[in-house]
């Protein structure tokens, strides 16, 4: 029948001939798949480029990269030096002799760049390794100009100050230029390339959840062919548009047949024996990744840490879902724009504290009691927007409390005020949150808080909720506030706190201001 053709795009995904959204699975008399055929979800354009030749292409322009952003590092470290107007800078070298020292130093840099695996794939396009390996490689050769400067002081004599800034701008400016370039590759793979294809092996509920991860996150560059595992499933529908490939008998033919990269196990989907056939099976294949969910997947979110006590290899989970690096970052846009904000917000809460005061008797804050980090419990503020006999007023409307406890929200609430409704629409009432935040106990951006009582409504999920700080705003609030009904709020928080990045964060912030001004979903 000639070579098969397989898509990329774990999504939606339609046959090739027909149109359909169940694609061509057919097999021969004996069970081996013979032709699987799925198209992209996405338009294709022309003929593709094949993934080592695209992989080859972004080598290339990376080089280029680290070289400009390496020279134009250099070039600043000499200006800044020389003819900025700072007293502690001393006159120095000419400039020839500078020029000479960095035409050298860039070709030797992106040697010592490649040394510490700068140019090894599996180091690029995913977390925080890739900048902490350029830091690194930075750090060594600056390291390497001082000792070359101390071991042959009559050859050249190079400038303290313009060491220190060389360091600092090229740690910058590479990395600057290694994520510009992330990003461009990100959206190429939610365009079809650069994507790895990929089996996961294991088609229950953790395999599921799996799959579900890879095609809500397009930045992964994985390409899910589809499932194996269950030979009596052959060619069913497991979720989304992906299929059950066969049992693990097909499994060396299947990645034969379409070049598998990465192989993703759901440990909880198979024995032990079946565990240990697959790793002495392909676990030395060159070309060929196993790579082991916790199985635990789709309840933990936090990383996983391997040390060996007594020579046995034990795994231990992390604390907390954010790296240091992201924690920092994180922490540092939390205090920057809320103490930013200050300035305009202060005459804003003397404000609406009159108009609470003036609308009904009691207190101007409410204290809620909710759950952060590790379940710790805090009071999170909020201005009151209810009468403070509020749980009386709600008694009287046996509906009314049913579904409050179901769904702990109400788009009709009795018990709320005149002024406590506005305050609500434009999400006003969150406002002294600003200042659980300055003390650590929320963020700006986070999954929604909840009570110890709610807590249960998140069963298996409560555990992922708990390793990041709750938020002000969320996906949640941009996604139709208390419009969502409740199993869709806790996938969002479960996105969220999965797929967390910094640039998530302020797409979010941005995001919330047209939200709030509209007020639509908020009650």
């Amino acid at each position: 029948m000639g070579n098969p053709t397989i898509g990329i795009q774990s999504g939606s995904i339609k046959n090739e001939t027909t149109g359909s959204d169940k694609p061509d699975i057919l097999f021969t008399p004996d069970g081996h798949v013979q032709q699987v055929t799925v198209l992209y979800k996405l338009k294709q354009t022309g003929k593709r480029l094949s993934l080592r030749q695209q992989r080859l292409i972004y080598h290339f322009f990376l080089v280029i990269a680290d070289g400009l952003m390496l020279g134009l590092a250099f070039t600043l470290a000499y200006a800044v030096r020389f003819y900025a107007p700072v007293s502690w800078f001393q006159e120095g070298n000419s400039s020839i002799t500078y020029s000479n020292l960095v035409f050298s130093l860039i070709p030797l840099w992106l040697v010592v760049f490649a040394i510490f695996g700068l140019y090894d794939y599996a180091n690029l396009l995913g977390g925080t390794k890739e900048y902490g390996l350029i830091f690194n490689a930075c750090t060594a050769g600056i390291l390497g100009v001082m000792v070359f400067d101390f071991l042959d002081a009559q050859t050249i004599v190079v400038s303290r100050g313009w060491l220190l800034l060389a360091w600092m701008f090229s740690d910058f400016l590479v990395m600057m230029g290694r994520f510009s370039l992330r990003r461009g590759i990100y959206y190429l793979r939610s365009r079809g390339y650069f994507l790895s294809p990929a089996l996961i092996v294991g088609t229950n509920s953790e395999g599921q959840a799996l799959a579900e991860q890879f095609a809500g996150w397009t930045s992964s560059g994985l390409n899910v062919i589809g499932f194996v595992g269950g030979a009596d499933s052959q060619g069913q529908r497991v979720c989304r548009n992906l299929y059950s490939l066969g049992g693990l008998g097909y499994l060396e033919e299947l990645i034969a047949t379409y070049q598998v990269e990465e192989l993703v196990v759901a440990t909880t989907a198979l024995s032990r024996e079946e565990l240990l056939t697959i790793f002495l099976q392909f676990g030395a294949a060159p070309k060929v990744n196993i790579r082991l969910s916790s199985g635990l997947f789709e309840i933990l979110t936090t990383g996983v840490s391997i040390k060996s006590m007594g020579y046995v290899p034990l795994m231990s989970l992390n604390k907390l879902r954010l790296e240091p690096v992201e924690a920092l970052m994180k922490m540092a846009m939390d205090y920057t724009l809320t103490l930013g904000s200050f300035i305009i917000i202060l005459p804003l809460f003397a404000i609406i504290s009159l108009l609470i005061k003036w609308d009904s008797p009691g207190p101007i804050f409410h204290r809620r009691r909710v759950l952060g980090v590790h379940g710790k419990v805090f009071d999170a503020l909020k201005f009151r927007t209810m009468y403070v006999n509020g749980d009386e007023i709600l008694q009287q409307y046996p509906e009314l409390l049913a579904e409050y406890q179901a769904n702990f929200k109400l788009k009709n609430d009795p018990r709320v005020t005149r002024v406590g409704g506005f305050l609500r629409r434009f999400s006003l009432d969150e406002l002294p949150q600003l200042f659980n935040v300055l003390v650590g106990q929320m963020s700006l951006i986070g999954p929604r808080m909840i009570t110890e009582k709610e807590a249960d409504m998140y069963g298996k999920w409560r555990m992922n909720l708990l390793t990041v700080k709750p938020g002000l705003t969320g996906l949640w609030q941009v996604s139709g506030r208390s419009d969502v009904d409740y199993e869709e709020r806790v996938r969002l928080d479960m996105q969220y706190i999965r797929n967390y990045t910094i640039w998530q964060d302020l797409f979010i912030l941005f995001k919330t201001i047209p939200v709030v001004v509209q007020g639509h979903g908020a009650y």
